[in-house]
């Protein structure tokens, strides 16, 4: 298993600098991560940084609330392509969905879809905050709007992933989309057994650890 595959190595906390975002790619690179994960601010960056490189450039949208317009999004998207970025992951309108307003739910993400072309779409579902009648219902919007991948968590939330969501999700996505867990994954052990379960990629901060094969 080529474990360094699976990493989205992520940088998002609203503190990170410039210096910070150059040694996230320098690791990255090193390690052959499957990509970089960023906030908008520093998707360009990251593109030059590994122009020669076969990292990814992951941008996130509506992050990490989700609670902008639609429009909003669509906007955030097309600027985070333009700059640079391969894959986009965007959250939905958590509120929208807890309020049964299903229909606008996908379309917001069909938008994103439509804007995204060929690129990489992940859908962050932000399960913390869902019953899990909710989660199944989300998984399924965001498969039938076109999503690639199904994603657990921003790591902003009151919890990330968990064993249970993700045999969950993986259940509700029935095949139809991958699956990306994120949050609070922090050693070799949990992200094994994460992969064992389904999961495609994993979000997070610790991948160097991850892959050097270190426990808690």
């Amino acid at each position: 298993m080529e474990l360094n595959k699976y990493i989205d190595h992520t940088l998002l906390k609203p503190t990170a600098t410039f210096d910070d975002i150059e040694k996230l790619c320098h690791e990255a690179d090193i390690y052959k991560f499957f990509s970089v994960c960023v906030n908008g601010a520093y998707i360009h960056l990251a593109k030059e940084l590994l122009r020669d490189s076969e990292v990814a450039i992951c941008g996130v949208v509506g992050f990490p609330l989700g609670a902008m317009s639609g429009k909003s999004k669509v906007y955030e998207a097309e600027q985070s392509i333009e700059d640079g970025a391969d894959e986009i992951d965007m959250v939905i309108n958590i509120g929208g969905l807890k309020s049964g307003k299903h229909s606008e739910v996908l379309q917001e993400i069909s938008f994103i879809r439509n804007v995204l072309k060929r690129h990489t779409l992940k859908v962050i579902i932000e399960t913390c905050y869902l019953t899990d009648l909710e989660k199944t219902t989300a998984c399924k919007i965001a498969v039938d709007a076109g999503a690639d991948f199904i994603k657990t968590s921003t790591g902003f939330g009151t919890g990330g992933a968990t064993y249970s969501d993700i045999k969950l999700m993986k259940k509700a996505i029935n095949g139809k989309a991958k699956l990306k867990a994120s949050g609070g994954i922090k050693d070799y052990n949990t992200a094994k057994e994460y992969i064992d379960l389904g999961v495609d990629r994993i979000g997070t901060s610790n991948g160097i650890r991850i892959v050097k094969k270190i426990n808690l």
